[in-house]
């Protein structure tokens, strides 16, 4: 129940509003639009709901906020700055500049208190998801008797845009689904898009679609009535069997004569003439920008002292709950220390030369399995594939309907939601190290999540099989050829393409010391087991390395990865015999090797050798960098065909014999 006078209220949240106003007009640019009409909700969330320490943004149990909506920026950093985070106000005066932490769109990392990287409509619902998820297991994992040291909701400011997007659908209703009771979206419903009315393209019934996912749905005709927005808050933390959606009706650009409840408050400054007349409608006492009353500051850095008490109570129940259950604790202590505990890699699996062939994903599969026995806050799952990329976890439960609080994640067939989701459980903490699963072909489908997962550094592992033309039969809708390449645009992601079992091991084992995402790639088809598995775990972690060499400096590089290794290698013994000195470059993973220093790259790739070959079942593009402009570049650059991979191979030319021969041109 709110006490606190109306007046004051209405200070508080006008100040929300000319803050957010003030920035963007200084900055000449910006989404004025959503903080006017959403302010007063986001005022009684983060004033009366909302449990965070402004001091401590890190805070395990805080609740989480996700502005899903991100071009409203301005909404989150007036609250950030207002109840205390450190923001300054000259942050909030260089919004939308270089180097500030206002960025454009809230930015994971930038600042305290923003949970989540948002712009791209739908990803920060289904990352709130993915929050919710996280609180849901840890839970389940930690929480015993009355000791509920994970205890918290995660809450979504969600748009007519988002609630449009597949994503969100995805997500949406996997939350319904699994009944992820402390997940609540507060729909910001104001009938407005960027370009015009809602109506002409979203007019659908969004109450019934969310009830159809298993949702409970509230009411607030008036987005300015913060009593009536505080009791359906209240009344959707009750429901904890099922997520809420809060459909709350508000006037976008709220307050402007001649831009409120039009298109053209979303997306443009307000302009100073406007500006002044919204003022004087709300009755601000000063026309001075980026004027902030005394009391309404006041009003909200109550948040400081009201945050370091809600810690304090929760330090005093985690101390008792850590001596009532000390080997929890010391598990507790594991998941969240900075660096990996000892042993997580104890039991990683060795391959030999004598073994039987063995498709990566199985191999990863064994890995996987090596690292989750001794990693117990390693989840994830995948799109209704579990069976071919080999990725649950041993003797672990599935989620399913109302019962989502295990390790094998099922997703669906839903790859854009599920690596946002996945995404959702990275950003909940350290303390969740998890991963996705699907076929190569699909990551098109999940691109704008992989990329926001680079974009913020997340420790998320994306698994992707069936990694090429190598697919066979399923033919060319299946048998991804620009994918690889298309990950490897993407800055800040670590692309792995191992050539055997160890690599994939060693591939596996670098990708969880990495303070950064990484995508997994491997084969359906059987692939021979390399030697020298030691010295192949130094290699992969070098992201290139030589595999087999010549006596004194080779004629011929010949650069593969993944499943062209072994072509390479075939290739290699042809050369040798016919007396051409021939080098083997494993290179599973570019981004590294780009990484090492001058003298590494040029022990593997020395310039004084210009002859060089590359292998790659995959669009050429971009090998040149590595083969320079003498070299050869083995690849499909067409769509693949149906038939066994053995024929496709041979009819794309993919050959050792082809290798040899251009080879041997190469060095004339």
């Amino acid at each position: 129940m709110i006490n606190t006078s109306k007046d004051l209220q209405q200070l508080a949240i006008n100040t929300i509003r000319t803050l957010s106003m003030d920035a963007i007009q200084k900055a000449n640019s910006g989404h004025p639009g959503l903080p006017m009409g959403a302010a007063a909700m986001a005022y009684t969330l983060w004033q009366y709901h909302l449990r965070f320490n402004p001091k401590n943004p890190d805070w395990a149990n805080r609740d989480r906020f996700v502005l899903s909506a991100g071009h409203g920026s301005m909404l989150i950093y007036s609250l950030l700055h207002l109840t205390g985070y450190d923001l300054s106000l000259d942050e909030i005066k260089n919004f939308r500049q270089w180097g500030s932490k206002t960025a454009g769109h809230p930015e994971y990392g930038h600042a305290d208190g923003i949970e989540t990287t948002t712009g791209p409509l739908g990803q920060g619902a289904a990352n709130a998801v993915g929050l919710a998820f996280a609180e849901k297991f840890l839970a389940d994992q930690f929480n015993r008797g009355d000791y509920n040291i994970v205890d918290h909701y995660t809450y979504a400011l969600v748009s007519d845009g988002d609630l449009m997007e597949g994503v969100c659908m995805e997500a949406s209703a996997l939350a319904g689904h699994w009944g992820l009771g402390k997940l609540i979206f507060l729909y910001d419903s104001n009938d407005i898009t960027l370009d015009g009315k809602a109506s002409m393209i979203f007019t659908e019934d969004i109450a019934k679609r969310h009830e159809a996912w298993g949702w409970h749905v509230l009411y607030v005709d008036d987005g300015n009535d913060t009593d009536a927005i505080d009791q359906a808050i209240s009344e959707a933390k009750a429901h904890t069997n099922k997520p809420s959606l809060i459909i709350v009706k508000t006037i976008i650009g709220y307050g402007s004569p001649s831009k409120a409840g039009s298109s053209s408050a979303h997306g443009s400054p307000l302009g100073g003439d406007e500006i002044t007349k919204t003022k004087t409608y709300y009755g601000w006492e000063s026309e001075e920008a980026f004027y902030i009353p005394d009391q309404s500051l006041a009003h909200f850095r109550e948040a400081i002292e009201r945050g370091a008490e809600l810690e304090s109570e929760w330090d005093a129940k985690f101390k008792a709950w850590r001596s009532a259950y000390p080997e929890l604790a010391q598990a507790w202590d594991d998941a969240h220390a900075s660096e990996l505990p000892t042993g997580w890699d104890a039991e990683l699996p060795v391959f030999h030369a004598d073994d039987k062939p063995i498709a990566t994903r199985s191999a990863s599969g064994k890995v996987l399995n090596a690292i989750a026995k001794n990693l117990p806050t390693m989840i994830g799952g995948d799109a209704d594939l579990a069976g071919s990329t080999k990725t649950l976890i041993d003797g672990e439960p599935s989620t399913g309907h109302l019962d989502p609080a295990h390790r094998n994640v099922r997703f669906g067939v839903r790859e854009h939601g599920m690596g946002a989701i996945v995404n959702g459980l990275a950003l909940h903490g350290g303390i969740i190290r998890p991963y996705s699963a699907t076929f190569l072909v699909f990551s098109d489908y999940m691109r704008p999540a992989i990329r926001l997962g680079a974009l913020m550094g997340i420790k998320t592992a994306y698994v992707f099989t069936h990694d090429s033309i190598g697919l066979g039969e399923d033919g060319p809708t299946h048998q991804p050829i620009e994918h690889t390449m298309s990950l490897r645009a993407i800055p800040d992601l670590y692309v792995f393409r191992p050539a055997d079992a160890n690599e994939t091991t060693a591939s596996w084992a670098t990708a969880m010391t990495l303070n950064a995402p990484s995508t997994l790639i491997f084969t359906r088809q059987d692939l021979p087991i390399l030697p020298n598995h030691e010295y192949i775990h130094q290699g992969v972690a070098h992201g290139g390395y030589v595999l087999a060499d010549s006596d004194g400096t080779p004629q011929v590089i010949l650069i593969a990865t993944g499943s062209e290794v072994h072509i390479a290698l075939e290739a290699r013994q042809k050369l040798m015999a016919e007396g051409v000195k021939a080098r083997v470059v494993s290179m599973p993973c570019w981004e590294l090797f780009d990484k090492q220093d001058s003298n590494y790259k040029e022990s593997v790739l020395p310039a004084r050798v210009i002859a060089r070959v590359s292998i790659e079942a995959g669009v050429t593009m971009g090998w040149q960098k590595y083969t320079g402009s003498h070299g050869v570049n083995f690849g499909v650059d067409r769509f693949g065909a149906s038939a066994p991979f053995e024929t496709i191979y041979e009819k794309f030319g993919l050959t050792a014999d082809n290798v040899v021969s251009a080879s041997k041109k190469l060095i004339g």
